[in-house]
């Protein structure tokens, strides 16, 4: 799943995107008017919503085109859209800003691929609670307080319910996927903030999409054949693009200008809980008790690890 989750680590705001910058000061900002607030909280969790069902969506595709392909077609159609709508200038740009936007692209095609494997094989709940285990670590291991480290426990007590009877008898192969997203999402912050220094607004975002479509392109041809020129899996396939990137990444870039980002990060955590809903609404996948208890403990891991890490600037 393609996630902004720039503002995790609560750092510095950069052309629309969070710069990572662990020993900047603490810099002390008035509060925010409540009207302005609460716009910014709809955005997110209007992002949110986006987000999760356009996911589910993308699963329902799955056998028009396999996960390979549909994850072509949304990032090739994501890319057109934000280099259209961006139209980023490609010179006057040193080996070192291009070498941080092609890293960028890389981490979006490899956590998509591997995200979109993973709802292949278990379900949307159970996967997104899964990935966002990778945000959760990055921000445990960045704080550096022993109260983090209690965050982390209650997360993998999460993980282990999940494995203990949580989702019923889960893929070995989703649940690798699902880990090696959560890996490429940790990359993805990190790499997000450092593009939205180099390049101005969305600029490295459009171009580092471009660099994803590029290389997702062969893989989702191998995958899916002439079925990715099917006028209906391509209309669809562009609806799974707007629902999943162009419209939450407007939605996320309209929040951060609005939320301090700890409380954007605080409330992207409830990612794993409105994924679920997702799955059953959408897909039908059914939550049981020990799922509903997995969710939670993640999602208020992820919130408690977001609260102690710190956050350098309040906005």
């Amino acid at each position: 799943m393609n996630r902004h989750f720039t503002s995790w680590l609560a750092a510095p705001s950069v052309g629309g995107m969070s710069q990572v910058d662990i020993a900047a000061p603490v810099v002390l900002v008035r509060p925010l008017p409540r009207a302005r607030t609460s716009a910014g909280m709809a955005l997110v969790l209007g992002g949110l919503v986006f987000q999760t069902f356009g996911a589910a969506m993308a699963a329902v595709l799955f056998p028009r085109a396999g996960a390979a392909g549909i994850v072509t077609l949304r990032l090739a159609i994501s890319a057109v859209v934000l280099l259209a709508l961006c139209r980023p200038r490609v010179r006057g740009y040193r080996r070192a800003d291009w070498a941080v936007v092609v890293g960028f692209g890389v981490a979006i095609a490899g956590m998509n691929m591997l995200f979109y494997q993973s709802i292949a094989r278990i379900p949307l709940g159970a996967a997104v609670t899964l990935e966002v285990l990778g945000p959760l670590v990055l921000s445990v291991v960045t704080a550096r307080q022993a109260a983090s480290w209690l965050w982390a426990g209650l997360a993998l007590a999460g993980v282990a319910l999940l494995g203990r009877g949580g989702f019923e008898q889960l893929d070995p192969a989703g649940i690798a996927f699902a880990l090696g997203a959560a890996a490429l999402w940790a990359a993805y912050i990190l790499l997000s903030a450092r593009t939205g220094s180099h390049f101005p607004k969305a600029d490295g975002l459009a171009l580092a999409m471009g660099v994803a479509a590029t290389l997702a392109l062969p893989i989702g041809i191998a995958d899916a054949g002439s079925s990715l020129l099917d006028p209906v899996t391509l209309g669809l396939g562009a609806l799974v693009a707007l629902l999943s990137s162009v419209v939450p990444y407007t939605l996320e870039l309209l929040a951060l200008r609005k939320l301090p980002s700890s409380t954007f990060a605080i409330l992207v955590s409830l990612t794993p809980a409105v994924a679920a809903t997702a799955g059953y609404l959408v897909l039908g996948q059914s939550l049981n008790a020990a799922d509903l208890i997995a969710i939670a403990l993640v999602v208020t891991a992820s919130a408690g690890a977001v609260r102690s890490s710190r956050p350098a600037v309040g906005t």
